[in-house]
């Protein structure tokens, strides 16, 4: 069996299965290869396969000849950061959104940031040497004692503010049983807010269980029932958040990030009036920024691509739909708990609820994505259909587009289009997705 690839964001997969210990110990010996010695920083969520996982990672390390410092049960953002001030690399053992069942490992380059394409290459080809050497890491337990740094973590949220409070505001949080767990709430209550926290007794197996950011429905709820201003739910390493306005309505990554530049852009805080988005960003976040002389960057899907645009061109927002959102001159990636202190403190400054913010920033259009499976070549399919996909476009004008995107992983063809209606949109998809098998057939 191969080992695990890496993908947008690190490594993941079935902790049981291909993200065993064995290749976990192989990674942190490729790591270090390539990051240096160290120490890293070591932190991870709140999976039942985490503990395990972390002594094989820093046994892989110390195999290479660095050494850990561990910090526990940390948000991503929170362990960037620490990776930032330190001047160290670091690693998060996380699965993000994904179920309990599944882990996985996202490494930092000293500074805590994320790998680029050639860094995190050579790492890979490293491991897939030693997987087929057979290069086993013994897997004692490795004498670091665990250094909680989550303290520093929520004063670097407070501080994002300069001073400014959360006074008034209700909030319910839902914290996905995961790292946002520890943290959430006592950052927002030290700003002042009133929190209400729901899916924060993590137990191992609880993470991302039909809660968190993927699966927002009690918070929907829970804001409505207890009147509250707003809800944010975070995922398993909470570097992501979806926010719930005061009627239960979602406010996804796209409206998060509108709202947030152009109050940006209003404060003067919003460098060349340019924010940074994936391919994947809605439609009609280009045409309200647009409409505000905001210029709009796309990247590849994967925040680490914003970043990267973000730090190349000294811009400071980007993000995606998923609710990835990068404040480049706060944070050092994706911070779902400091995005929201961020959108709370644009209700709080402004007087309007998220409600009417969120309706004010974007009109969201119909989007409709689907996966296809594809026989033969996924690129030599994704050219075959550039031809009908052009026609498409022209049809649909300014008020639609579509994206095809080759799966790095699968034998899938994402497809999405945009469109004024959902059966227009629907009707683009199923076309190109049947072109798309009947190509893969030939």
């Amino acid at each position: 069996m191969a080992p695990p690839r890496f993908g947008t964001d690190g490594v993941r997969g079935a902790a049981d299965g291909e993200l065993s210990e064995a290749f976990v110990g192989i990674l942190g010996r490729a790591a270090v290869a390539h990051l240096g010695v160290g120490p890293y920083l070591i932190a991870r969520d709140t999976r039942i396969s985490g503990p395990a996982l972390e002594t094989a990672l820093a046994a892989g390390i110390v195999a290479g000849g660095g050494s850990v410092e561990l910090l526990g049960v940390l948000p991503t953002p929170g362990l960037a950061g620490c990776a930032a001030r330190d001047g160290r690399p670091a690693a998060m053992i996380s699965a993000s959104h994904n179920p309990y069942t599944d882990n996985g490992v996202k490494l930092f380059a000293a500074g805590g940031r994320k790998l680029d394409d050639a860094t995190q290459a050579a790492i890979q080809a490293d491991i897939d040497r030693l997987w087929d050497e057979g290069a086993a890491v013994p897997l004692p337990a490795v004498p670091a004692p665990v250094r909680d740094r989550s303290e520093e973590y929520v004063a670097g949220v407070v501080a994002s503010l300069d001073g400014r409070r959360l006074d008034g505001l209700r909030v319910v949080v839902d914290c996905a049983n995961g790292a946002a767990s520890g943290v959430a709430r006592t950052a927002l209550e030290a700003l002042g807010a009133t929190v209400v926290a729901i899916h924060d007794a993590p137990d191992g197996v609880n993470i991302n269980g039909g809660c968190g950011s993927t699966h927002p429905a009690d918070l929907q709820a829970r804001v409505v029932a207890e009147g509250a201003d707003a809800g944010l739910a975070f995922d398993g390493d909470a570097d992501r958040v979806i926010a719930v306005d005061e009627h239960g309505g979602l406010v996804d990554g796209d409206r998060i990030i509108a709202i947030c530049a152009l109050d940006r852009q209003r404060r003067g805080a919003l460098p060349g009036d340019t924010v940074v988005v994936t391919v994947m960003t809605n439609l009609g976040f280009r045409l309200a920024m647009a409409e505000h002389g905001i210029s709009v960057v796309e990247t590849a899907v994967g925040d680490r691509y914003v970043l990267e645009a973000l730090e190349a061109n000294g811009w400071s927002l980007g993000g995606e739909q998923s609710g990835h959102v990068i404040h480049r001159d706060l944070a050092t990636t994706g911070d779902g708990l400091l995005t929201g202190v961020q959108l709370l403190d644009v209700l709080v400054r402004g007087g309007r609820p998220l409600g009417a913010l969120a309706a004010s920033s974007m009109r969201q259009f119909p989007q409709v994505l689907r996966n296809v499976r594809v026989a033969g070549d996924r690129d030599r399919v994704v050219a075959g259909m550039r031809a009908r996909v052009a026609e498409l476009e022209q049809d649909l004008g300014e008020r639609g587009r579509v994206v095809l995107r080759p799966s790095g992983t699968e034998p899938l063809i994402r497809v999405m289009a945009e469109a004024e209606t959902p059966e227009l949109a629907a009707q683009v998809v199923d076309e190109l997705c049947a072109l798309a098998e009947e190509l893969g057939r030939s």
